[in-house]
């Protein structure tokens, strides 16, 4: 039976305030979560995901799913991204939706193969680079919708 090893280590200023950041070593990964605002997260991730880690990465993502209205995935330092990757931000995409998150992803060039085969459509709000995703969540403002209209 293979062993689950995965440390964390944590930053913090005082024990009311959000944490400055937060790293997870799991397998080949290492994950880290910075936080923007109280409502906004960049989740970032180095190495390689894969089968391995692709579950535990989704986890930790949206672990402080209860209290961000933004998130970014910052995969910007993924060196391998596996199909199980792919899977694995599917999943991500529907818990994000199901949890009104609103969330961007900023791929490595290495993935760019990967979305291209898998999100031919692009379905998942992919941006260049971490500025432009960081932009795009924090400017999505959700529609209001009349459902009855305005007397005159």
């Amino acid at each position: 039976m293979e062993s689950h090893t995965m440390s964390t280590t944590s930053d913090t200023q005082a024990a009311s305030q959000e944490p400055t950041a937060d790293t997870v070593t799991c397998r080949t990964a290492r994950f880290t979560t910075q936080w923007l605002r109280t409502d906004t997260a960049v989740i970032s991730a180095h190495g390689e995901i894969d089968a391995a880690n692709s579950q535990e990465f989704i986890e930790y993502a949206l672990r402080h799913a209860n209290r961000i209205n933004r998130l970014i995935l910052d995969l910007s330092g993924v060196e391998f991204f596996g199909t199980a990757g792919f899977s694995a931000l599917h999943t991500f995409n529907v818990r994000c939706v199901g949890e009104r998150i609103e969330w961007a992803l900023a791929p490595s060039s290495g993935m760019a193969r990967i979305l291209k085969i898998c999100d031919p459509d692009r379905t998942l709000p992919t941006y260049t680079n971490v500025d432009e995703a960081i932009s795009a969540v924090q400017h999505q403002e959700q529609p209001l919708l009349q459902l009855v209209p305005k007397s005159r």
